[in-house]
C-alpha cells in the first residue's frame, strides 16, 4: 500500500516538472509583441542607407513571411530566376527583407506598428563593408536601396528593428543564407 503511494507521488512530481519546463522553455512567436528588445551592436564601419519608396508600378514582393526552399542539385540546374524575383526572403518580428539580383536592390518591409523601422543589413563574402537599408516609410510599406555588388560574389541578409531616435538596432533578428548576386544558384 505504501509503495503505491510513493509511485503516485513520483509520477505526479515528474508530470509537474515536465509541465513547468514546457511552460518556461517555449520561445516567443515571431508575431507576438516583444516587450524587452535587446540592443544589437553593429560593426563600426556599417553604412546606414535610408530606403526609398519603390517606383510606381514596380512589382513589390509580398510582406507575408516566407522561407527559402532548401538548396538542391535540381534547383541549381534550373535557369536563373526572373529579373524581378526577390531572393533570400528573411523575416523576424516587424521586418521582412529580400534581395533582387537584377539591379542589386535590397527590399526592407516594415510589418509592425511599433514606432521602429525595418532594417535589412547586407553582408558580402568578399570583404565589402556592411550596409543597412532602413525603411522609415511606416508600417505595411516597402523601401528599396539600390547597391552595386560584385557579380561573382554572394550577399547575406540580416533583418532586425531600428530606432531612428537613438540610432540603435534591436533583436529579434534573422539571417538569410548566402545569395548569389547574379541570381544563379
Amino acid at each position: 500500500m505504501r509503495e503505491n503511494w510513493r509511485i503516485k507521488v513520483s509520477v505526479l512530481a515528474g508530470a509537474s516538472a515536465l509541465a513547468l519546463s514546457a511552460l518556461t522553455a517555449v520561445p516567443a512567436v515571431a508575431d507576438e509583441a516583444v516587450e524587452d528588445l535587446q540592443e544589437v551592436q553593429m560593426p563600426a564601419d556599417v553604412q546606414i542607407v535610408e530606403g526609398l519608396a519603390p517606383a510606381a508600378g514596380s512589382d513589390a514582393p509580398s510582406l507575408e513571411p516566407t522561407t527559402d526552399a532548401p538548396f538542391s542539385a535540381a534547383a541549381a540546374a534550373k535557369a536563373a530566376p526572373g529579373a524581378s524575383t526577390c531572393l533570400g526572403s528573411t523575416a523576424a518580428y516587424g521586418v521582412t527583407g529580400c534581395f533582387q539580383h537584377n539591379g542589386d536592390v535590397v527590399w526592407a518591409g516594415d510589418t509592425k506598428k511599433d514606432g521602429m523601422s525595418a532594417a535589412v543589413g547586407v553582408y558580402t563574402d568578399y570583404g565589402r563593408a556592411a550596409a543597412v537599408c532602413i525603411n522609415k516609410l511606416g508600417v505595411n510599406t516597402w523601401a528599396t536601396c539600390d547597391k552595386d555588388y560584385r557579380e561573382t560574389g554572394n550577399v547575406r541578409l540580416r533583418v532586425l528593428r531600428y530606432d531612428g531616435d537613438t540610432g540603435k538596432f534591436y533583436q529579434p533578428e534573422s539571417w538569410s543564407g548566402w545569395i548569389p548576386v547574379d541570381g544563379k544558384y
